[in-house]
């Protein structure tokens, strides 16, 4: 449960920094179950994800970047799923989002290696899954200390006040489709940079203008992210559709389809 100055602050800031939400013994566990599976799928896959586009190459500093990315990893791994129905994580859930009912939309992991690590540009989530009633909420798991140096997240506070603004975003050779602000109407610079410790959990609204840093550093940055919304929302259209998208974490789907001509859709 949070505090009423605890949801007061996600209310004014649209994010909330949580800790202590996990034990060091399910820390190690995770860490463990998260390096093995991306030292076993570099080997098998191309998880390369970094931004592309001139206004990317500039915030790299035209230097070149990596991020190494995984999503939907309780399909990989039993660990990751248990993470999904976390306690702790669904009980602050429930005060943030103002419902009982809590639906999976998808998880994805971004791994920044040292010196090299990709920034991320200042972003709105909604721009790749607009729901209606904007419940989309990102939990954002810290794997390790985080700074700005090593790649930390940032965000411009309130932000989510404003709804959803204007993407200036790109496209590459291949129909990738990246969404971000315009740089210059919001600066990384200016961003609000979140410290974190190995398993501090930031909770964000989807409408928050938030990004990440250029890793300097010579330390990895590890993220584990899983994205929900409320079983009372629907999507405003049917882009990004996930695997396991709809599973319920908590409470029920009142809206959900039990007809046979519909079983298979998701």
């Amino acid at each position: 449960m949070l505090t009423k100055e605890q949801k007061q602050f996600y209310k004014d800031n649209g994010f909330i920094k949580l800790e202590n939400i996990f034990t060091k013994e399910e820390m190690d566990v995770l860490s463990d179950e998260y390096n093995e599976l991306f030292t076993r799928k570099q080997t098998e896959s191309d998880m390369e994800a970094s931004w592309k586009g001139n206004d990317m190459k500039e915030a790299a500093k035209e230097t070149p970047v990596v991020v190494l990315s995984i999503h939907n990893l309780q399909f990989h791994s039993a660990i990751f799923s248990r993470v999904l129905q976390h306690e702790k994580i669904l009980d602050a859930l429930e005060d943030i989002m103002e419902t009982p009912n809590i639906l999976l939309h998808h998880t994805k992991a971004h791994l920044k290696p040292p010196s090299k690590g990709a920034p991320y540009l200042m972003h709105q989530d909604y721009h790749y899954f607009p729901f209606k009633k904007h419940s989309m909420v990102a939990v954002f798991i810290h794997m390790d200390d985080t700074t700005p140096e090593n790649g930390g997240l940032c965000v411009y506070p309130g932000s989510h006040k404003l709804g959803p603004l204007y993407d200036k975003g790109s496209e590459d050779e291949k129909g990738e489709k990246y969404h971000y602000m315009k740089p210059e109407d919001f600066p990384i610079e200016k961003a609000t940079p979140i410290h974190a410790k190995r398993g501090d959990v930031v909770v964000f609204s989807y409408l928050l203008v938030h990004g990440s840093y250029l890793n300097t550093s010579e330390r990895v940055r590890r993220m584990f992210l899983i994205q929900l919304m409320a079983a009372e929302d629907e999507p405003a259209n049917n882009e990004h559709k996930s695997p396991g998208q709809g599973w319920v974490l908590r409470g029920r789907n009142l809206k959900r389809d039990a007809s046979m001509s519909n079983r298979f859709a998701h």
